[in-house]
């Protein structure tokens, strides 16, 4: 029976051990704090405080500024993401006239008088503002204002405020669906409502005693709630900055107690001493009873009798300060998904090979941010808009074609110039020749289609013939001409 009892206390141990580390309740382990909630549990407490500092970070601290300034230039550019009609015919070739009127009423909807109800926003503008409202706040609140009378294509948007949705809303309704945080939930979980307060509840300009707690249901087919969903059954987001943010706010402490250290010790002060430390009784200037010294450069004063100088010279900035700076920011930029480059504006010691390495992966991520903003946001505006544009009449098609384009639209993010573009463009011309990239690919990296390029180098072509000009680029169907008849 202690043989038996032996091997059995040795079985235990070893299977102990073959268990994962990550659960070890040791002491070593005993500070880390774990939880079984769910998403929306954990999320219930911590929303409206975190959307609050990040919100309070993004006004004052320069990198959480820096990386929504990233976001919007990397992700939105200049001109915003491009729509192109690529209705085709049965014949497979693209229908020029209806792609025309789509696409030239689609330009027009994008203007700030038509874009959004407040008339203040182009739909460019609309994007860097849902870029920015949704890594600062988590969450973005869209509402479809349809048939709107005072809008020519009868629709527009209306941005709001994430406030606008209780997150202290919570619960079952007479017909068994759940309401949380705002949200009501159908029976499969899908939002079938949104319970939003008719003013901002936290609006402190507006006049007169009107109750801004008054909610009223949304139907989900009017809104649009977007937000990045990180777990199964979570309802409502929680900001990208939310990770990082204790790290910024430490980080934003020590520069301030850098700061303050270094101008004491520009300062450059000292006390002035008394062996028997009696008060000074004499001529000098005297500062609520302490003795004091003006000093101008290239002076020495002469001391009361018995009195002697301490210097005190603190040492700051501390030299360890800008490594101890990047270091925070390294983490920083890690959970933001970016590089620390990009991030820091600091191109000190870099090299081609690491800054091209850094780039290529910040590119891969505004590109998957880039389709979570066209499919979550983009497509859906566009396929609202094109039924009432479609049902107002300022888009002269049948309705029964609705179908038809509301599912040949493409939309082009914004693209990026080459890092070294000798390099890359012989790489793009030997992947051409090599049949293993195509023409599309390649304008496509820089945010542009293929078919408006060549209509571009078309115009030029006609334009160089009648000045008499010979360009530098030859098309492909003047080499072609040129071998057909012998010249090349």
């Amino acid at each position: 029976m202690a043989i038996f009892g032996l091997f059995g206390k040795k079985k235990t141990k070893a299977k102990a051990q073959r268990s994962y580390s990550s659960a070890n309740v040791g002491r070593l382990f005993s500070d880390f704090i774990t939880s079984s909630l769910s998403a929306d549990s954990e999320i219930k407490p911590a929303l409206r405080i975190t959307r609050d500092r990040c919100r309070e970070s993004a006004r004052n601290h320069p990198y959480s500024r820096r990386y929504l300034q990233i976001l919007s230039t990397n992700v939105v550019g200049a001109n915003g993401v491009r729509f192109q009609s690529q209705k085709r015919n049965p014949d497979g070739q693209l229908d020029g006239p209806g792609n025309r009127i789509v696409e030239q009423a689609w330009r027009d909807w994008s203007r700030a008088e038509n874009c959004t109800v407040s008339g203040q926003m182009t739909f460019r503008d609309a994007q860097r503002l849902f870029i920015e409202t949704w890594a600062r706040d988590g969450e973005v609140l869209i509402r479809f204002i349809k048939n709107d009378p005072n809008n020519p294509y009868r629709f527009s948007l209306q941005f709001l405020e994430s406030d606008y949705l209780d997150e202290d809303y919570n619960t079952r309704l007479s017909n068994g669906r759940e309401v949380r945080m705002g949200v009501e939930l159908d029976e499969r979980g899908r939002p079938a409502a949104y319970y939003l307060f008719k003013d901002h509840p936290h609006d402190m300009q507006g006049f007169g005693a009107q109750d801004k707690r008054i909610r009223e249901r949304i139907p989900a087919e009017d809104m649009l709630h977007i937000f990045e969903q990180e777990r199964a059954g979570q309802t409502r987001g929680m900001p990208r900055l939310a990770n990082v943010l204790s790290r910024i706010k430490m980080l934003d402490g020590y520069e301030e107690a850098e700061l303050v250290a270094a101008r004491v010790s520009a300062s450059k002060m000292g006390f002035i001493t008394s062996p028997a430390g009696d008060d000074y009784v004499g001529d000098g200037y005297v500062d609520g009873g302490n003795i004091a010294m003006d000093a101008s450069p290239g002076t020495f004063e002469q001391l009361p009798a018995g009195m002697d100088v301490k210097s005190f010279d603190p040492d700051h900035p501390a030299t360890a300060f800008a490594e101890f700076e990047k270091a925070i920011l390294r983490g920083v930029a890690s959970g933001l998904g970016i590089s620390y480059v990009s991030l820091s504006n600091n191109l000190e010691g870099v090299s081609y090979s690491s800054i091209r390495q850094g780039v290529m992966e910040d590119r891969d991520h505004f590109q998957m941010v880039q389709r979570f903003m066209i499919e979550r946001f983009i497509e859906p505006v566009y396929r609202e808009w094109l039924f009432w544009a479609i049902s107002s009449g300022q888009v002269n098609l049948p309705p029964y074609r609705y179908d038809e384009f509301a599912n040949a639209a493409t939309f082009r993010a914004r693209g990026w110039n080459w890092i070294d573009p000798q390099k890359e463009i012989n790489a793009a011309v030997t992947a051409l020749n090599a049949g293993i990239s195509t023409m599309q690919h390649v304008h496509g990296h820089h945010g542009l289609d293929t078919e408006e390029v060549f209509e571009q180098i078309d115009r030029e072509r006609q334009l160089a013939e009648r000045y008499n000009i010979d360009l530098a680029f030859q098309p492909f169907g003047d080499i072609k001409k040129a071998e057909s008849n012998g010249d090349v």
